[in-house]
């Protein structure tokens, strides 16, 4: 990619509100990332040609969260309402919203996602007893991504 372009991509981002880009051409890609208080970064990247990708092991759950060989539990699935970071505490190390076994009402809170700097916490839809959760604390979610299981 042509570093005019890139340039140019930097001079948009910052005259507009916009905290992030990415570009693709081809086979390869440009990704820049502003954060309020600190400079904006670029990161290039020529993407690799496709490999196959290896299955996970009976029992082992895949780097996406969907659990390949054990059965999960039945019950209500509670989903990620947005794409955002995972946490299962209001603040670094205070207790967890939840734990399993935990039972709940509809409208307690479950978690926090945070996206675009803004906490949002997620409340339970249903009551009963937390069966599982299925994301781990700091992780990014996409989406409509199974967070818990309720029965």
């Amino acid at each position: 990619m042509d570093i005019r372009k890139i340039k140019k991509l930097i001079e948009l981002l910052e005259e507009s509100n916009l905290a992030e880009i990415e570009v693709r051409e081809g086979e390869e890609s440009v990704r820049i990332n502003r954060t309020m208080n600190q400079p904006t970064q670029t990161f290039i990247s020529t993407m690799p040609s496709p490999v196959a990708a290896t299955a996970p092991a009976p029992g082992e759950i895949s780097a996406q969260g969907s659990d390949t060989g054990t059965i999960k539990p039945a019950g209500h699935t509670v989903t990620a309402p947005m794409v955002g970071t995972f946490y299962r505490a209001p603040a670094p190390g205070a207790t967890p919203f939840v734990e399993i076994g935990q039972h709940v009402s509809a409208g307690d809170s479950l978690c926090i996602i945070e996206a675009m700097k803004m906490l949002n916490q997620i409340e339970s839809d249903k009551s009963g007893v937390i069966q599982a959760i299925l994301v781990e604390n700091g992780q990014p979610v996409e989406y409509g991504e199974p967070l818990f299981i309720i029965e």
